[in-house]
Formats: structure tokens, C-alpha cells, sequence
């Protein structure tokens, strides 16, 4: 056969892209293929060509042309091939051969070959060209799945190269249209998908080509029959797979879920087709189909299970294990599904599988329960009730399963359920209790009374209180009663018991420090109070922090119809407060045992200290209590836990002030002798508040110490101190007293350069008529106080007024002081009026007292023509003979002569009062 191809265009790399279809060859052995390609010559003038010319080269070409026929073709090349040589299919560059040596490289040629055989009379051949198309696709299908189990390995869905060729010959042979193969590879692949393990993804493909290349009109009754069956069957198919998809996509596979993903794709996809829609019934739809399985599989898995679990001897034990075994496979079943298999369902084909199968499971579950449950009234009921325990938690965890609900569904069967384990309850309750207790006694027997480490200072035996109660509050979370006013009581069932067992420690673990202690050895014993300290202090933490740890406020919160917070507050708040009382005076009193080991030792310090020579240093006399409290408080303070060493060392430091206390208050002369304790006070105030690591200064500074550390610095005073401190005191009392004996008005100034205190005494008024005759003869005497201060001054008086209450006298006085004198404290003018008596003593109508510090001129020169200097009215005041403790303390000291000197005028001028008379 001859043919002509030209390709039109001027170029060196032509591209033909012809098909030559050639005539059947009947000896193939002496066949041969021969192409021949040559160079269009189309005729150009001479003019056109001279054109193009532009180099000696092309001008030779021309006159070669020349000599050639006009038209002439060039000859390019050609290619010999014989046929046996070729292969069915073959597709490669071939050189192209000259004709002569002149240019032996002619370039190459790309060509395809396809060799087919011709028509055979066998029986594949009486069926339809498709039929056998498919019946090969499923041989070559079976023999992949075959060779990749061999190895191990998942087929991926392609053919091997040889069945391509052999199944695009035969598409090619029997002219098969796209739209044909496609259904071919449907049904082959669709039928043995029912059979044979490969991936559904394989479907997908075919299904959608399907779907593109549909046209109905294009098949015969008798391949959409069989289209229609292929499509029912394995949607058939794939409901079951869903129906058992626990058994058939089981979680333990990686793939599972890719597979079970897979086949839904392919379901939806299939009844999404125009095919299916034409050829098969719309009802019922897939998403019921797919419901109706769910619901239909998992009752089938639940009468496995439960055949598979049944007892071998019938019995209310042997019952309720079963039962609890298949509660426990339901729930895993479920938790699996939620987390794995529903997403895969909802997202793909919108339905709720978990929604589903927990609805099935529980109502199944409740009908087993009521079926296999031991009557109320049974006599192995009691012995039954750790089975029944854990039954009633795997049943609650079952229906907590409910929250993943999309929406709520009320009633569900298990949701009273707890009502069948009412009777049980009180046992389970007890049993926590007994649990818990007889934990704690074996963690005391065993407890060394050591601290566990530097920073936790209790020992172990409140770690395991601690666990029991975590334990009790774990039982608490697990129960979730549903009814309100039965979970309020259960917790305060709860309460009592840990408030119960917390008192019951305190004895237990005191009882077992007193056993480990060694009563020749006191730190011993102190120390093991420690602990014990720390173990109650930690244990206070634990009962402080239940309402938390047990959630108070969301119970009172779910039972508030039915229990008031008045009730809530009393039963629970109240009940609390009292163990924490406990805790609180078991607490204090173990510290007051640790304190009385101390008291002693601290009371015979502070007297040595009181009793020692007055030729000491102060200062050391109180190196030896402090070495005790040093070594004795160090340990307490490494292994107390700050707030209870706070509260020893308050304990201690009452202990303290009581004895300094009843020291001080002995009659004793030597003001070294209250040196001495008020140098012990002052630095055991130091020493226990520890710049800031012990007691706080507002925790020391008590009313008691206030008032002690006030009496020891008056005491321990010199006696010209004491003097001063007496007229300071005075200068104080002036500013609240009345006029209830008169008073007297003065003028009283400083005048710096001629250092002289000038002093004017106005009047008296008001003065109490002190004469038979209801009168009074007054005069006022002017004394610089404290005479210590003012050796050289000497006592002035004014002109006498005869029978005046109110006298004037307008009389000034000048003394000369210094500054320094006047800024004494205490320093005053002491102002005294009596009435003049010529036969007896002179009678006291009242003294007044004038500090000199706040006499103007002192702070400041002032001018006598300027300066106006104000008058002072000083009510006057009578002396007590008693209760004044400076001047008892003065009279202590009677073997100083200034102190007896200032005794004795003090007191004589209360003689000459009339009120000492009274």
C-alpha cells in the first residue's frame, strides 16, 4: 500500500501526527515496512530566488537547481523496518537511511506502531465485545490482587502494563467506545469488590466516568438490566459492610478508617449518578438505608456480646460480673465510635451513628439490668455490694455518655437508674468510711514522726490522710447521685466522716509521739511535738480547702429548691468550722506543751538575771538567756512551720512579760536592779521579733508590755530623773485641771541677752476661804523646779493681801538662767499660794506649775517696747500624800539625801493642805 503525508509548512523538524491504517499482512515473516520522506519542490522564479540570496554558497545552490527538472523533489531519506522485528506495540525514533555516502546524516523520524491480529472464531467471541472486555479486565484484576498478597502489599487499583496493551487491543479490535469500557470496568470492578479485598477508591474512578459519559439512550434493556443489578448489589453489599463495620473496619487496623471512609464515598457518589437515579429506586434513600443498618448491626453486636459473656453457673454474682462486663464493652464500644467513626459518618454521609447506636445500647442495657439486677430483699445482697458498687459507676459513666448528644433526649432508660442501688448506698458509704480509717491508723503505726524534706515539715502519715481524703472526694465525683436532697445528704454524710476521722488523728498521732519519745531526753520529746504540730497545721489545711476540693458551691447551687442556704450553711459551713475549731485547740495546746518545756528554763534566767550584782554590765547579764532561747528555739524553728512558731513564741513571750511582771513589782532600791530587766525586756523584744522573721512589733507591743516596759524605765531612772519625769508629769496634769481651788494668773517671759526669766503675778481668784472668818490672806511663793537644775535660785513670794480671796498684785520677779536651764525637761515655775498664818503654819490654798519651755523669748529675742506677752491663767491644784508612783519610788530611795529631801518637802506641802485633811 502506497500513501502520501505532506506537511505543509517550511521547517526542518516536521510533525506529522498521521494515523496509517495498513492492509492485513498474511506473511509476516517476508513482510517489510517502508517510508520514504522527501522535500517538497515548489516552482520559484529566478528572481525570487536571487532574492534570497546572500552568500557564494547559495549561489551555487542555484545554478544547481538550475540544472535540475523544474518541480523536482529532494530525497531526505527513508526507513526499512521488517515486520516480524516489531512488537505488538512499539513507539521510537528511527534513523533515516540515504541513498548515497554524500550526506550520510539524514536526521530521524518518530513513529508508533500497533499490530493487531485478526478475528478469531472462538467462544469469547459469541459475547457481546463489552461482556468479554469486562471478563478479561476481571481475569487480569484477580491475578494483581493475587501477586500483591503474595507480597504483602495492597493493590492500588492499576493494571500491569501487559493486561493494559492486551485490553486496549481488544477495546481497539472491537471498536469499543469509551462509555463501553468504562461500564465494562464498573461491573467487573463493582462484582468483585463483593469478593476480593482491594481498595474502594478503585470504584470511585469508574463510577464517575460513568456518570460523565452517561447517555441512556446508549445502552440496550439488557445492560442497564445488569447496570441497574450492579448498582443494587453493591449497595446491598456495602450496607452490610456498614452493618458490621465493628467487625469489618475494626479500630486495630490503621486503615480502617480510610476504608470505611472509602466505601461511604463511593455509596454516596454511586446514588448521586444519573444512572442510578434512572435505573434504581429513590426509597428507601441511602441515609435510611444506612440508619436501618446502624440500628440493625448494633443489636446484633449486643447479643454477641452478650451470648458470648453469659455465665456458665447461674447465680445474682456470677450475673452481675457478666453484666458488668458487657456495660464495659458498651462503653468502649461507644467511646470508640464518638472519637473514630462518628466523624467519619457525619462528615461524609450526615448521619449520627454514636446518636444511634447509644440510644440501641442503653435501652438494651436497662432491659439486661432489670432482667439480671438481684431483688431488693436478697440475703447476699450486703455481700453482693462492691459488685453492685462498680456496676452503679460503669452504668453512671455509661449515661454520662448522653452529653455528646447533639440534642437532648429525655427521658433516657438509665436516667432513674440509680434508683435500684438506693439500698446499697449506706454500705458503700460505711465502707469509704472504714477504708479511709483503717488507712489512717496504718499510716500512724508506721509513721516515724520525721519530716519529709526541708520544705515539707509534717511527716508522711498526712500524706496519707490527705490520699483518704482525695480518695473520698474521688468516691463523692463518682457517685453523682442524681437526686438533690439525697446528694446533700450524702455529703454531709461525707463531712462528718473526714471531720470524724480528723479528730480521731490528733489523738492517734499525740499517742504516737509519746510512744517514740525518750522521757530522758526532753528535746526528744520536743521535737516529736514538732512534728506533731505540723501534722495537725497541715492537716487544717486539708479540712480548710474541702469546700473546693468537694465543689460546695456547685452542690448548693443544684440542691437550692430543696435545701435553704440557711440549712446548706448550718449542716455543712458550721460543721466544718467546729473540726477546724478542734483542729485549732489541739493545735495551741501541743504548742503550750512546747512552751511549758521552755517556761521554766526562761523563769530561772530572767531571775538570775534580777539577783545579779549591780557592779554587772546589764547588757551581760543577759548573754545567758539568750544562749538558751538560741538553742533551744532553733530546732523548733527549722522544723515548726511559721505560723505555729509564731504562736509559741507569742505563748512564750506572754510567759515572758508575767515574769518580768511579778519581778518588777518587788520593792527594790537599786535602780540597777530594774536596769537590769528592763535590758533583758528590751532585748527579748529584739530577739523574738528577729527583724521581721518572728513576731511582728504590733504582736509584741502588747498593753502588758506597754505598760511593763513604762514601769521598768520609770524604775530603773536616776533619782534626779525620776524628779524630772515627777514635774513632767505635773506640766501634763496642769493642762486638764479645773479651778476648783482658784487659780492665778501670770506673765512670764525670757529675755536672752540679759539671760533672765522675768515673771509678773497678776492675781489669784477664786481662792477658797481658808480663815475663820471666811476670808483668806493669801501669797503667792515662786520656786524654779526641779531644784537639781536650778541650785541658785533661789524661792521668792509676793506682798501678803489680808482678808482677799481675789487678791491682785501685780509684782514682778527676774531670775537669772540660762537657756540650757530652761530646756530641761520638767523644768517649771512652780507657783504655790498659801495663807499667811501668823501663829500657825501657813495653809496651802494651791499650787500651779509653768513649763518653762513654752515662756516666749526662749525660741526667739523679743523686744520689751514690741513684744506682747501673753497672760497665763493656771487653775491651781492640791497634792495627793499616795498612790503617786514616782514619788513611792522615790521613797525607796531614802538613803539618797535629794531623793528623802524631795520626798519630804512634797509631802509637807501636802500637809498643809486641807483636802489631806479630808
Amino acid at each position: 500500500m502506497h500513501r502520501v503525508i505532506t506537511s505543509g509548512f517550511l521547517t526542518i523538524y516536521p510533525v506529522q501526527q498521521e494515523i496509517i491504517t495498513s492492509q492485513e499482512v498474511n506473511d509476516i515473516e517476508h513482510a517489510w515496512f517502508q517510508m520514504d520522506m522527501w522535500d517538497s519542490d515548489d516552482v520559484e522564479s529566478v528572481r525570487s530566488k536571487l532574492g534570497e540570496l546572500t552568500d557564494l554558497h547559495g549561489l551555487k545552490r542555484i545554478f544547481k537547481d538550475a540544472r535540475k527538472d523544474k518541480g523536482q523533489d529532494d530525497f531526505l531519506g527513508n526507513v526499512v523496518l521488517r515486520l516480524r522485528d516489531l512488537k505488538c506495540k512499539e513507539d521510537r525514533w528511527y534513523h533515516l537511511e540515504p541513498r548515497t555516502e554524500t550526506y550520510p546524516e539524514r536526521g530521524q523520524c518518530h513513529l508508533q506502531f500497533l499490530l493487531t491480529h485478526k478475528k478469531r472464531a472462538t467462544m469469547l467471541s459469541r459475547n457481546p465485545s463489552y461482556i468479554v472486555h469486562r471478563q478479561l479486565l476481571q481475569q487480569f484484576v484477580r491475578h494483581e490482587i493475587t501477586c500483591h498478597k503474595a507480597a504483602g502489599s495492597t493493590w492500588n487499583g492499576e493494571i500491569g502494563p501487559h493486561g493494559i496493551t492486551i485490553l486496549h487491543l481488544h477495546a481497539s479490535q472491537k471498536d469499543l467506545s469509551e462509555f463501553h469500557q468504562g461500564l465494562a470496568q464498573w461491573l467487573a470492578y463493582s462484582k468483585l469488590y463483593q469478593s476480593l479485598e482491594f481498595s474502594s477508591s478503585c470504584l470511585l474512578h469508574h463510577i464517575t466516568s460513568i456518570e460523565y459519559l452517561w447517555v441512556q439512550g446508549r445502552l440496550q434493556d439488557e445492560q442497564k438490566n445488569e447496570l441497574a443489578e450492579s448498582f443494587d448489589s453493591l449497595l446491598q453489599y456495602g450496607v452490610s459492610l456498614l452493618q458490621r463495620y465493628r467487625i469489618v473496619f475494626p479500630l486495630s487496623e490503621s486503615r480502617s478508617t480510610e476504608r470505611l471512609q472509602g466505601l461511604l464515598r463511593v455509596l454516596i457518589q454511586m446514588c448521586k449518578t444519573k444512572a442510578f437515579r434512572e435505573l434504581c429506586s429513590a426509597t428507601p434513600t441511602l441515609q435510611d438505608r444506612v440508619i436501618q443498618a446502624i440500628k440493625t448491626g448494633t443489636h446484633e453486636w449486643f447479643d454477641l456480646k452478650r451470648q458470648h459473656l453469659q455465665p456458665m453457673i447461674q447465680g445474682h454474682e456470677e450475673n452481675l460480673k457478666s453484666l458488668l462486663s458487657l456495660v464495659t464493652d458498651v462503653i468502649t464500644d461507644l467511646q470508640s465510635c464518638y472519637k473514630s467513626m462518628n466523624k467519619c459518618f457525619i462528615n461524609t454521609i450526615k448521619v449520627d451513628i454514636f446518636s444511634l447506636a447509644f440510644q440501641e445500647l442503653e435501652e438494651l442495657v436497662s432491659q439486661q439490668l432489670l432482667c439480671q439486677f438481684p431483688p431488693p430483699n436478697h440475703t447476699s445482697r450486703r455481700q453482693l455490694s462492691e459488685l453492685l458498687y462498680q456496676l452503679y459507676l460503669t452504668l453512671r459513666e455509661l449515661h454520662k455518655l448522653h452529653n455528646h448528644l447533639p440534642t437532648r433526649v429525655d427521658p433516657l432508660p438509665l436516667s432513674d437508674i440509680h434508683r435500684l442501688f438506693a439500698d446499697s448506698l449506706p454500705s458503700w458509704l460505711e465502707k469509704a468510711y472504714t477504708t479511709a480509717l483503717e488507712r489512717v491508723q496504718r499510716a500512724v503505726q508506721i509513721d516515724l514522726l520525721v519530716p519529709l524534706s526541708e520544705l515539707q515539715k509534717h511527716s508522711a502519715s498526712t500524706v496519707d490522710l490527705s490520699t483518704c481524703f482525695t480518695q473520698i472526694g474521688r468516691t463523692w465525683q463518682q457517685l453523682d447521685w442524681p437526686d438533690p436532697e439525697e446528694a446533700f445528704m450524702i455529703m454531709v454524710k461525707f463531712t462528718e466522716d473526714m471531720c470524724r476521722i480528723t479528730i480521731m488523728y490528733c489523738s492517734m498521732i499525740k499517742e504516737r509521739a509519746e510512744k517514740l519519745s525518750d522521757k530522758g531526753n526532753p528535746g526528744q520529746a520536743a521535737n516529736k511535738l514538732c512534728l506533731v504540730v505540723n501534722n495537725i497545721e497541715q492537716l487544717r489545711l486539708v479540712v480548710r480547702s474541702l469546700p473546693d476540693k468537694m465543689d460546695w458551691a456547685s452542690l448548693e447551687r443544684r440542691t437550692s429548691d430543696a435545701i435553704s442556704a440557711g440549712q446548706f450553711e448550718h449542716t455543712l459551713y458550721d460543721q466544718l468550722k467546729n473540726a477546724v475549731a478542734c483542729l485549732d485547740r489541739e493545735i495551741r495546746g501541743v504548742v503550750q506543751a512546747l512552751a511549758q518545756k521552755l517556761d521554766s528554763g526562761i523563769a530561772k534566767h530572767l531571775h538570775s538575771i534580777a539577783n545579779s550584782s549591780d557592779s554587772r554590765n546589764p547588757n551581760d547579764t543577759i548573754i545567758p538567756l539568750m544562749k538558751f532561747l538560741e538553742s533551744e528555739l532553733k530546732y523548733m524553728n527549722q522544723n515548726l512551720v511559721q505560723e505555729n512558731f509564731n504562736c509559741l513564741l507569742s505563748l512564750l513571750w506572754s510567759h515572758i512579760l508575767t515574769v518580768i511582771s511579778n519581778l518588777s513589782g518587788q520593792t527594790i532600791a537599786s535602780p540597777r536592779y530594774y536596769q537590769r530587766l528592763h535590758a533583758a525586756l528590751k532585748n527579748l523584744e529584739l530577739c523574738f521579733h528577729a527583724e521581721g522573721c518572728g513576731l511582728s512589733m504590733d504582736s509584741l507591743h502588747t498593753a502588758t508590755f506597754m505598760a511593763l516596759e513604762q514601769e521598768l524605765e520609770l524604775c530603773s531612772s536616776s533619782t534626779r530623773k525620776l524628779i524630772e519625769k515627777y514635774y513632767q508629769k505635773k506640766i501634763v496634769q496642769q493642762g486638764s485641771m479645773t479651778e476648783k481651788y482658784g487659780a492665778v494668773t501670770v506673765k512670764a517671759s525670757y529675755h536672752q541677752s540679759e539671760q533672765k526669766l522675768r515673771v509678773e503675778i497678776l492675781n489669784a481668784v477664786n481662792l477658797l476661804p481658808l480663815d475663820s472668818n471666811g476670808s483668806s490672806d493669801p501669797f503667792v511663793q515662786l520656786m524654779l523646779e526641779p531644784k537639781h537644775v536650778f541650785p541658785a535660785v533661789e524661792p521668792r513670794s509676793t506682798q501678803v493681801k489680808k482678808n482677799e480671796l481675789n487678791p491682785l498684785y501685780d509684782e514682778t520677779f527676774d531670775f537669772l538662767v540660762t537657756l540650757e536651764q530652761c530646756d530641761v525637761p520638767g523644768a517649771c515655775l512652780l507657783l504655790t499660794v498659801f495663807d499667811y498664818d501668823t501663829l500657825l503654819s501657813n495653809e496651802l490654798e494651791g499650787e500651779a506649775f509653768l513649763p518653762l519651755a513654752d515662756v516666749p523669748g526662749l525660741k526667739e529675742e523679743i523686744s520689751d517696747t514690741v513684744t506682747i506677752i501673753p497672760q497665763t491663767r493656771l487653775p491651781l491644784s492640791h497634792p495627793k500624800l499616795n498612790g503617786d508612783r514616782i514619788l513611792q519610788l522615790l521613797d525607796c530611795r531614802r538613803s539618797e539625801k535629794e531623793a528623802a529631801t524631795f520626798v519630804k518637802l512634797r509631802r509637807q506641802i501636802a500637809r498643809q493642805s486641807k483636802e489631806s485633811e479630808r
